[in-house]
């Protein structure tokens, strides 16, 4: 799998495959709306939560930028250290991916009550870490069940509509909590209430709706056990999408502080805070699928390098001075939507063409653990840049980081003309 063209691997069965003839686009397969349901439920209940979260823990309980760094941090960090037991489960359990899945919603439904009952930070910050479990358990599996139920042509595209019904949910969740806001008596406890009912509707579609294991043509079901997690972290494509996604991990700033940075500048109220994402959520959705469609003509790897280069635009405008033009934040935030839509569904459907039907929820889990566990370790380092130096300065060093990042990633990415000699899964481990 080359930069110049990643949508089949090389010597990887399972992901040769036709494109559609011209003018004809495949139906998205049943088991892609199923799972984006779930997802769009799903992120419903946990963006309500999101949204309000920065500005309960550091208005309402005085948490520092430091102390919201490591929170955060420690949110990724947990996440990145089940991905790999998750996907490696999904694997090997006779239920499959479906069961692991289940497992993870399940988890995460279950936490949103309990942050009614919890409100010193170290309790939210165990609840928090019991969710983000639930999460890491989750993806792998959940991004497995897309892979296998769609041609390896059209991944792209497949992974494009469920990341759009998973970001239609992202755009209501915030909007949801701004509404319970307003309206509640109770506050941030009416929007942790709301998100759990919400949370436990999702849990039910993924076990009545999703079907269990695929039947994945020409796979013979032999055990995953032959093809040790160490082998698939081996093979050289997983290396390069897990060393890119480890550079570019650890300069991508989360979210919840540009959001803070956002919110700051503007000197936005707190009630307003809650509608932020919206403007990131509204262009992912818009660019999901149409993004996924160009990574599966013109090369997913390419794209995903692309749309870093967005988020350093999105980095460059909030270093600037926002003065007071509605614009500038506009833009920025379109700008960090972009980069969503082109390499949250690409970055999966890049990893699963790099490795066999009957480890991808290894091989996926891979890819996504480095990248989380990248992440984690940003978290911490900008909540301290940010009390030490302030968050312009901070923005200004991950932005000059991210670029450093994304030229290294270029070039490991590149066409190689040597041959390839670092081992790979012997073929009848996974057929």
């Amino acid at each position: 799998m080359y930069l110049a063209d990643s949508r089949t691997a090389p010597g990887v069965p399972g992901t040769a495959g036709r494109s559609p003839s011209p003018g004809r686009r495949a139906a998205v397969p049943a088991t892609v709306l199923a799972l984006g349901t779930v997802s769009l439920v799903t992120d419903i209940s946990s963006e309500m939560v999101t949204a309000v979260l920065p500005l309960y823990l550091v208005t309402e309980l005085g948490l520092s930028p430091l102390g919201f760094g490591l929170l955060d941090g420690i949110q990724n960090g947990v996440s990145a250290l089940v991905r790999l037991a998750g996907g490696r489960f999904a694997d090997r359990s006779p239920g499959g991916h479906k069961a692991v899945a289940a497992a993870g919603y399940g988890l995460s439904a279950l936490c949103k009550p309990l942050l009614l009952l919890v409100h010193g930070v170290p309790a939210i910050g165990a609840v928090l870490a019991a969710d983000r479990t639930g999460k890491g358990l989750r993806t792998a599996p959940r991004d497995a069940m897309i892979s296998l139920a769609c041609s390896p042509a059209a991944r792209g595209r497949a992974f494009g509509v469920h990341r759009a019904m998973d970001t239609a949910g992202a755009l209501a969740g915030p909007l949801v909590a701004f509404l319970v806001l307003r309206a509640a008596a109770g506050g941030y406890d009416a929007v942790f209430t709301v998100s759990g009912c919400t949370a436990a509707l999702g849990v039910l579609v993924l076990l009545l709706f999703v079907p269990g294991r695929a039947a994945v043509p020409g796979h013979r079901g032999a055990p995953a056990e032959r093809a040790p997690l160490r082998a698939v972290a081996r093979r050289p494509e997983v290396r390069r999408l897990t060393a890119c996604a480890v550079l570019l991990g650890l300069t991508t700033v989360s979210d919840s502080f540009l959001y803070l940075t956002l919110q700051r500048r503007l000197d936005l109220s707190e009630a307003w805070f809650p509608l932020l994402p919206l403007g990131t959520a509204g262009t992912f959705l818009l660019l999901a699928v149409p993004l996924g469609a160009v990574a599966d003509r013109f090369g997913r790897r390419r794209l995903f390098l692309c749309g870093h280069l967005a988020l350093l635009g999105a980095y460059g405008v909030l270093a600037a001075p926002l003065g007071g033009s509605a614009v500038l934040p506009c833009l920025a935030l379109a700008l960090h939507g972009s980069f969503y839509a082109a390499t949250d569904g690409v970055l999966a459907a890049a990893a699963a063409d790099a490795v066999p039907e009957a480890v991808r929820g290894s091989g996926l889990a891979v890819v996504q653990t480095g990248q989380a566990a990248a992440r984690f370790a940003c978290s911490i380092a900008f909540g301290a840049a940010w009390a030490a130096w302030g968050d312009r300065t901070a923005l200004e060093a991950a932005a000059a980081g991210l670029a450093v990042s994304a030229a290294v990633s270029v070039l490991l990415l590149r066409p190689s003309t040597a041959p390839e000699r670092a081992k790979r899964i012997p073929e009848g481990s996974c057929r």
